[in-house]
């Protein structure tokens, strides 16, 4: 069994490598999702979400099913259990569960998990791009009812998910942004101004590229924002999340990934190359 990758990972990659792993060890007995799920006193859709790494673990369960899958080497199981403990440990982002739906916190999870962040906006500066001023305006914007409170603790969690770019195994983030973001001004012109400079300072990192796709190409190759997570962890496949007005879809597909994997290749084309964005930049400062 594989954990050292996932040792240095949070609670979110943790149970998707450990529900990888009972899938392997089920498959590799000839086992049925129906059979594993009687012998948990569950049913063959709750293994289904258990292998996917949708929900969390039990030690009872997941003993359950190493007895039943043939594993009876104590070293091994208990290296199973432990990731069960670990896998459910709540994650920093777990005190603003009351501000941000499950959904969220799911890709939040996934998140600080990934080695490498592929994202395409076409309204805002990216999540993990934005200054605090900037992150405000977007809180308080289709808000009116928001407390002071709420808005400050939502642009808390927003800078403490920047906080990946401190670790020393910090991600490679690939942005790509349409050049329309630019010219709305969130929060004002002296916000869009110091956004504009932090984006300028943020390009000078190694871990980060920034590309603006112009106004001149017209259509682009994508038809709304996406994110894709790649992880280190062989066990856990690359994710695409897309964010709509109910909620977030997670797309982990082969053929799914592979779809969005070209679509962003084709937006680096079709984008301006990082040095001539941070130029695109600076001379849109100069405008401002």
């Amino acid at each position: 069994m594989t954990t050292d990758g996932a040792a240095t990972s949070g609670p979110t990659a943790r149970r998707l490598v450990l529900g990888s792993q009972l899938r392997r060890l089920r498959e590799a007995n000839g086992i049925s999702r129906e059979d594993a799920g009687y012998s948990i006193r569950g049913s063959g859709s709750k293994i289904s979400r258990l292998e996917l790494g949708r929900v969390g673990f039990k030690e009872r369960d997941v003993s359950d099913l190493l007895t039943l899958y043939k594993v009876t080497d104590e070293a091994e199981r208990a290296t199973f259990l432990d990731m069960v403990r670990k896998s459910n440990q709540p994650g920093w982002w777990h005190r603003y569960s009351d501000l941000v739906p499950s959904w969220f916190q799911d890709y939040v999870g996934l998140e600080e998990s990934a080695s490498r962040i592929q994202t395409y906006e076409i309204q805002f500066v990216p999540g993990l791009l934005q200054t605090e001023n900037y992150a405000r305006a977007i809180a308080t914007q289709g808000r009116p009812e928001a407390s002071d409170q709420e808005v400050e603790r939502r642009v808390r969690l927003r800078m403490q998910r920047q906080r990946l770019f401190q670790q020393p195994r910090a991600p490679r983030l690939w942005a790509v942004i349409d050049e329309s973001v630019l010219h709305r001004p969130i929060g004002g012109r002296k916000v869009l101004r110091e956004q504009i400079e932090h984006l300028l300072e943020a390009t000078k990192l190694p871990t980060i590229s920034l590309q603006i796709v112009p106004l001149a190409v017209g259509r682009s190759a994508a038809e709304g924002a996406f994110t894709i997570l790649r992880f280190a962890e062989p066990e856990i496949p690359d994710i695409v999340y897309l964010e709509h007005l109910c909620g977030a879809l997670y797309l982990d597909k082969p053929d799914e990934v592979e779809l969005y994997s070209k679509v962003s290749h084709r937006l680096a084309v079709d984008a301006l190359t990082p040095d001539a964005t941070r130029k695109r930049l600076s001379a849109f400062l100069d405008e401002l």
